[in-house]
């Protein structure tokens, strides 16, 4: 395990599951062409806008495409990854052909990749690279050297019974602190294991956890009784986590006190065991409890259990982490429950897709730093500078004159706007991984000496002040976030090409784009949770009652718009829990609207593809959220997802923005009219 923060690092733009790809038809070789940011290909000009504008502006691709059969979803985010996998591809093979000096980033990301793609020498260790932990488990004398094993396997490989965090402290944003929080579990959120919806789901993970003993040498009677046990021990502790739209309260998942409190309520942790068995710098004192409720449930159920159960539930434990690094048969088992049985997708990627994934999720820099060489050109910071500060002056004359705020939020507000800091391409500092032993011969070895030498970067600078220039994501992800800690927008150079942003675009493609997407991210210090967070990045509540008031009573017509999406018949989208995002793309596309405006004052520009430049700002907004999903990935992104689902995306925020009416026409009585009452509008 590589040590998370104890609440939320950030609120993305998006979170991907495992594999991204490009369309059904065709696989991209490297080095193909990247999509365009605007296709009229994409829209079906045959529809009205007034009556399904996400047919209208993306019809043509949903009408062509299918989803890749080793992707759970497929959209245009999906599509630029699999390209820019692609790249990485290139980047890897060439550095394993020609490793370079011990230590250099082509060394480590060559041999590290050369590791990952050895089928033969993976599948001749089979179970030996856990072999030994699994015999330390099964000599554990009592619970607390059992949970020693534990401890070890936080710094490296899973996190059983329990998550632990380092990362800034939500009240003290300069300082890393130590965190607990709910975790232990193995499916994707409570509701797996209780609610009726996922009786299937609970059925094949028994059967899955089974199969995964049988592979490590256990007979299937044995098997099939530690499987029944392990489903036990997991339901009793999710029987006291909280819910997924509840873990977005930031304010409710911070509770700080002493580690010798948290020791005196929670005894069945061994809590002052556990922070020595990891290195906890002896001067570090307070611990954040993200979930009091269920570390009394989980203390109780490690007291109430016998060593025999609790060894059945760690050794599935180590033997689900492991399985992606594993001889085949591991990875295959984990993939047909955790790939086909959650998420509906048929086939895995290949190997090459998972070796890459492993390298950048390992020594994601050095991968980085060998990408950006390649693929990112100065001139794409450089334009991406302009459009944030035109959005930026946008947003803060928003602010400005709000009607529902007062002025002394406002100029709380405001201080906060001013500190806020675009992080563009990568970082100006690079992680230095020189140190770390990539051996060309020991994928499993690579993995968790990776995740020894993070573990260990966390936890000593503990207490120590924040390293602001530090990224939570690699320059080659596609994808952003804003840091609620930190005040901090991050746009690596991944996301920064077609179909997001082009060089060669008109300023409507880019503005609905990346100037949306731009706006979505500063509108996450601002939405229902990142306002919480002061001028200094700091969790308190510093708006007024009456600000509060006002502002709830916005964000709750986006809780009600979007409760009445039906994501599948008889499923509903949960508004709530995707409200953070909802405000963001509502208040992104806004922005990133008139930041357009702003730019074409005093011009007069002509159609393009007979489009105004406004039809193709909203246009492109809508194409770029195109989606299609497996419906049990639909299930779980509705489930446990803080997004809705992009296709919903696509035209949710626009139906409260009457700019968006003008531009095609609109009118009461058109499908797609929403009554002037029921708009939302916050920024």
């Amino acid at each position: 395990m590589k040590p998370k923060s104890h609440f939320p690092l950030a609120a993305t733009l998006l979170t991907l599951t495992a594999g991204v790809g490009l369309f059904a038809q065709k696989t991209p070789k490297e080095g193909e062409a990247l999509t365009q940011a605007f296709g009229v290909d994409k829209m079906d000009r045959s529809v009205e806008p007034r009556a399904d504008f996400a047919k209208y502006a993306a019809g043509g691709w949903y009408g062509r495409t299918q989803i890749p059969a080793d992707k759970a979803r497929w959209g245009a985010i999906m599509e630029l990854a699999e390209i820019n996998i692609g790249r990485l591809k290139v980047i890897a093979e060439e550095a394993a052909a020609e490793p370079g000096a011990p230590g250099s980033p082509s060394q480590q990301v060559g041999d590290f990749y050369a590791s990952a793609i050895d089928t033969a020498t993976i599948n001749r260790r089979g179970l030996e690279p856990v072999a030994a932990e699994l015999t330390a488990i099964d000599a554990a004398e009592d619970r607390e050297q059992l949970l020693d094993r534990a401890a070890g396997m936080h710094l490296t490989l899973g996190s059983p019974f329990f998550g632990a965090g380092f990362g800034p402290d939500a009240k003290e944003s300069d300082r890393y602190a130590f965190g607990l929080y709910q975790g232990g579990m193995s499916l994707p959120s409570k509701e797996y294991y209780f609610s009726a919806a996922f009786e299937r789901e609970r059925g094949e993970f028994i059967t899955h956890v089974a199969k995964m003993f049988e592979l490590a040498g256990e007979a299937p009677a044995a098997a099939a009784e530690r499987a029944k046990v392990v489903f036990g021990f997991e339901k009793a502790l999710a029987a006291n986590a909280k819910l997924p739209v509840e873990l977005r309260d930031r304010m409710a998942n911070y509770n700080k006190m002493t580690i010798a409190e948290a020791a005196a309520a929670y005894p069945g942790i061994s809590l002052p065991r556990f922070t020595k068995a990891i290195g906890l710098p002896a001067g570090v004192t307070d611990v954040i409890v993200g979930q009091p409720k269920f570390y009394e449930g989980l203390s109780e159920t490690l007291l109430a259990t016998p060593l025999a159960d609790l060894q059945s539930y760690l050794r599935w434990q180590l033997l689900r982490s492991a399985a992606p690094y594993l001889a085949e048969p591991f990875g295959e088992e984990n993939f047909r429950f955790y790939g086909t049985v959650l998420s509906g997708t048929p086939s895995q990627e290949p190997r090459w897709q998972r070796g890459i994934r492993a390298v950048d999720g390992s020594i994601g820099e050095a991968l980085g730093k060998l990408y950006v060489d390649k693929h990112y050109p100065p001139e794409a910071k450089a334009k991406m500078d302009e459009m944030i500060r035109n959005i930026q002056a946008v947003f803060r004359a928003r602010i400005e004159k709000l009607e529902w705020m007062s002025d002394e939020t406002r100029g709380k507000a405001l201080a906060k706007f001013d500190r806020f800091e675009p992080m563009i391409g990568y970082p100006a500092k690079w992680k230095d991984y020189s140190a770390i032993g990539i051996r060309r011969d020991d994928y499993f070895g690579n993995i968790v000496r990776t995740s020894l030498a993070e573990s260990r970067r966390a936890i000593d600078r503990t207490g120590q002040k924040v390293d602001r220039g530090e990224w939570g994501i690699s320059p080659p992800t596609v994808n952003a976030y804003y840091s609620p800690s930190t005040n901090q927008i991050v746009f690596p150079a991944g996301i920064l090409q077609p179909p997001f942003f082009d060089f060669h675009a008109d300023d409507a493609a880019n503005y609905g784009a990346i100037g949306a997407i731009i706006g979505h991210e500063i509108t996450h210090g601002f939405d229902d949770q990142g306002r919480n967070s002061d001028a200094d990045g700091n969790l308190t509540d510093w708006w007024s009652k009456e600000d509060d008031q006002r502002f709830r009573e916005r964000a709750q017509k986006l809780v009600e718009q979007f409760n009445g999406y039906q994501a599948l018949p008889g499923l509903a989208i949960n508004g709530q829990l995707s409200l953070g995002e909802n405000i963001a793309d509502l208040g992104g596309t806004s922005i990133a609207f008139e930041a357009l405006q702003r730019a074409l004052k005093g011009k007069n520009p002509e159609l393009i593809d007979g489009l105004t430049q406004e039809q193709r700002f909203f246009i492109s907004w809508a194409q770029q959220w195109r989606t299609l999903y497996r419906d049990d990935a639909m299930r779980m992104q509705v489930a446990r997802g803080p997004h809705a689902p992009g296709n919903f995306r696509a035209y949710g925020p626009l139906v409260n923005q009457q700019e968006f009416f003008d531009a095609f026409g609109i009118r009461e009585g058109d499908p797609m009219w929403r009554k002037p009452e029921e708009r939302c509008k916050i920024w």
